[in-house]
């Protein structure tokens, strides 16, 4: 629960932040529009896709999690929470929670292999599994309807949660890590079968774009192999339709 209330004090409740998130958004995300919330983690998001005027659908496997998204959003009808890992299949996935820092919880066991000894990750520490279920995008979009824009933050499983898509929205954005590269290059890849063919990225937890112009993905791949370790993380943008 100590972990749980540093997630909701750092996420939740500094004015500046949640504007600068809408106004990041804003381009990607219209009132009326749905999106899917891949890896939720506490709600920061769907909060703004809230506040943009979107429907949302949050997916997020771990159940302490989940129980502060259900308090938060609970009288939220625009809000549809679904107790599950994101994958290639539906069926059952084994998670890899990090009780002290759960935003960096895993489905890949690669990520854990790439995190261990790497600079920055020294003191992370997997120290529980839970069997979770599993669905798809694709399963989403039948159940759901179909998104408008998907963001997905799943801490290198981001390249299965592709696998399980095959009908491309406008938009999307996935993670990537300086310790996972291959796996946003694999993501570049599949994005780029699915017909995606502009793209840019933000930087950690930013919130502006750090590319002055849209690019092609070799353009991009070639971005992220030249990021210096230190850079850690960000998100890569994709587009299938005219960029905002």
């Amino acid at each position: 629960m100590a972990s749980l209330r540093r997630s909701l004090e750092s996420y939740y409740g500094d004015p500046d932040r949640e504007a600068a998130m809408d106004a990041f958004y804003a381009p990607f995300v219209r009132p009326g529009d749905l999106v899917f919330d891949i890896g939720a983690h506490v709600g920061d998001r769907v909060g703004s896709f809230r506040r943009l005027g979107a429907r949302v659908v949050a997916v997020e496997p771990q159940p302490l999690c989940l129980r502060a998204l259900r308090d938060i959003y609970r009288d939220d009808d625009r809000v549809t929470l679904v107790e599950a890992a994101c994958g290639g299949r539906a069926g059952r996935v084994r998670l890899h929670v990090n009780s002290a820092n759960p935003t960096v919880s895993t489905a890949s066991a690669d990520f854990l292999r790439a995190a261990d000894g790497a600079g920055g990750w020294q003191d992370e520490s997997w120290d529980a599994e839970l069997t979770v279920a599993a669905t798809t995008l694709d399963a989403l979009a039948d159940a759901y309807g179909e998104p408008t824009f998907v963001k997905i933050d799943v801490e290198g499983f981001e390249d299965e949660v592709l696998a399980g898509l095959s009908r491309p929205p406008a938009a999307l954005s996935f993670e990537f890590t300086t310790i996972g590269r291959p796996v946003a290059h694999r993501c570049l890849d599949r994005v780029r079968t699915l017909g995606f063919d502009r793209y840019n990225l933000a930087l950690g937890d930013q919130m502006t774009l750090a590319l002055p112009a849209w690019v092609s993905a070799d353009e991009l791949a070639a971005h992220l192999l030249a990021l210096p370790h230190e850079t850690n993380s960000g998100d890569v943008y994709c587009l299938s339709r005219p960029p905002p």
